[in-house]
């Protein structure tokens, strides 16, 4: 993979100068703002017992061949070099502009939802893309209500809206990589307090060039009728809408997913493109639970969309559910709707986790076969001082599509740092 030397050699410096602390490092006050600076580094590394397709042979369902692609049953890479600045300030006012150096994304992708994908028929790899780039004003300094402009991670899916430093596993649920919309520019309001919250936003498209497009709306409620530490019951409803894009002159939309490998250019289920499509509409309920240094949570997706000249609407879902367990007696917290990863309490120990996780999609439907996806993900991870993660998981994936079961397995690791 691809990335700008320059820029991640910036980045490494500034981390290792970096006190060994998790919080940003500040570096002035310009204008009335505390100007503060975050960053995000992640290595990975995939290795494919394959089945049918070559997992790293370069795209699906005559996809163009990646150019991650190395011809071996493994794949490494930067996942990701992330550079964030930040303002809070003048008065309740608070800012963010953030980049990702490494973000080479795979050719000829599709679904423009989430920041896995690019537009739909393009063969273009991005060399980077914009994080969040956005203004936010908490009304009456209250944190909890705020009007934001810019681009920012769209009111649903709550693994979505988790830190990605924190994913409990080295990738995200396929459905929430499918059906989830990621960073959009627009404009949202949000008002709740530490218990519930209710967010409306209408957006456009991203920033970078030939990411997620399509104009929509997106509506996320949340409530948590137990809220104390290492006591959190929480509940959650979203909808999200936007419309397809025009390629050529024809609205076309798309639905693929990885098989729970950020890095492997091959998906298994695919429903092609779809022409004389308008709009897709997405809801989502999710769920949360922690107790002590055990958490489980969930969501499940359904979605439609609405076809024009004749064709069949086309309807798809999926979900997941995972538990994970520290064995080093942490818990988590909750902030904003979504649970919030501790620093270890013991830093020269670290903190250990133990992870299990099913996900399943199904893009069949009618005459379109995208196929049905059910994976298993087991995953360790270690949290060392209050800087770096080292993550290793086994993926268990059983699909079919067409009638052609294809069930590989794959061991994914991670190194990160992060400040």
């Amino acid at each position: 993979m691809k990335l700008s030397r320059s820029t991640l050699a910036v980045a490494l410096l500034a981390a290792v100068a970096a006190p060994a602390a998790h919080a940003e490092i500040t570096l002035d006050v310009i204008g009335g703002s505390e100007v503060s600076f975050e960053g995000l580094v992640q290595a990975e590394g995939n290795w494919y017992d394959n089945d049918v397709l070559d997992l790293n042979s370069g795209g699906s369902s005559g996809g163009a061949a990646s150019a991650g692609s190395n011809g071996k049953n493994s794949e490494f890479g930067i996942r990701r070099a992330e550079i964030i600045l930040k303002g809070k300030g003048p008065g309740n006012f608070e800012w963010t502009l953030g980049y990702d150096a490494s973000s080479n994304k795979t050719a000829n992708v599709t679904n423009p939802s989430n920041d896995d994908t690019t537009k739909v028929g393009s063969d273009v790899v991005s060399s980077g893309k914009w994080l969040d780039v956005n203004i936010k004003y908490k009304i009456g300094g209250n944190a909890n209500h705020y009007l934001q402009v810019g681009q920012y991670k769209q009111p649903n899916s709550m693994e979505e809206l988790s830190s990605t430093r924190f994913n409990d596993f080295i990738s995200k649920a396929a459905v929430t990589n499918t059906y989830a919309v990621a960073r959009r520019t627009g404009i949202a309001y949000s008002y709740g307090d530490n218990n519930w919250s209710l967010t409306g936003s209408v957006f456009g498209r991203e920033l970078t060039r030939n990411l997620g497009e399509g104009s929509g709306y997106g509506l996320r409620g949340t409530w948590a009728p137990i809220n104390e530490t290492g006591n959190i019951l929480h509940f959650g409803a979203a909808y999200v809408t936007y419309d397809a894009q025009d390629v050529n002159g024809i609205s076309t939309f798309r639905l693929r997913a990885r098989p729970n490998a950020d890095l492997a250019p091959v998906r298994l289920v695919d429903s092609g493109n779809l022409l004389f499509a308008d709009d897709i509409g997405i809801w989502s309920v999710e769920g949360l639970w922690v107790s002590g240094p055990f958490k489980v949570q969930g969501e499940y997706y359904n979605a439609n969309l609405k076809r024009k000249n004749g064709f069949d609407d086309y309807k798809t879902d999926g979900g997941y559910i995972s538990g994970v367990w520290n064995i080093s007696g942490e818990t988590w917290g909750y902030k904003a709707g979504v649970p919030v990863t501790n620093l270890p309490e013991d830093p020269s120990a670290g903190m250990w986790q133990l992870g299990l996780r099913y996900d399943t999609i199904n893009l069949d439907d009618g005459v379109v076969k995208g196929g049905e996806q059910k994976i298993w993900t087991a995953g360790v991870n270690w949290y060392w001082r209050s800087n770096f993660k080292f993550a290793l998981n086994y993926v268990k994936v059983s699909s079919e599509r067409k009638g052609i079961s294809d069930d590989p397995n794959i061991v994914e690791g991670r190194i990160q740092f992060y400040w």
